[in-house]
């Protein structure tokens, strides 16, 4: 399984949320199978995106696209680190 953690620190989390839920198509469309958006519990404006997608390849190339590099600009995106994870195991306790 292909995961893909990325945190944001966006200026405004319900105007990032609008722009990604419009993005959902494109996400689609390249790869993303699933995914979650969680907030820091003291910051709302942190956000986790936390995704499966068909290939860490399709990910990157969307991730690193002219693109999607606009959308973020255009959504407040401050900062934000990618990690590419492999799934190892998974458990219900």
């Amino acid at each position: 399984m292909n995961y893909v953690l990325i945190i944001h620190e966006v200026e405004d989390f319900a105007e990032w949320k609008k722009g990604f839920d419009e993005a959902s198509a494109i996400r689609k469309t390249a790869g993303e199978l699933s995914y979650q958006v969680l907030t820091y519990s003291d910051s709302p404006n942190k956000v986790v995106h936390y995704s499966l997608w068909n290939s860490h390849d399709h990910a990157k190339a969307f991730f690193e696209s002219d693109e999607v590099k606009l959308i973020r600009k255009k959504l407040g995106v401050k900062k934000l680190d990618f990690i590419y994870l492999n799934q190892i195991e998974e458990g219900v306790l």
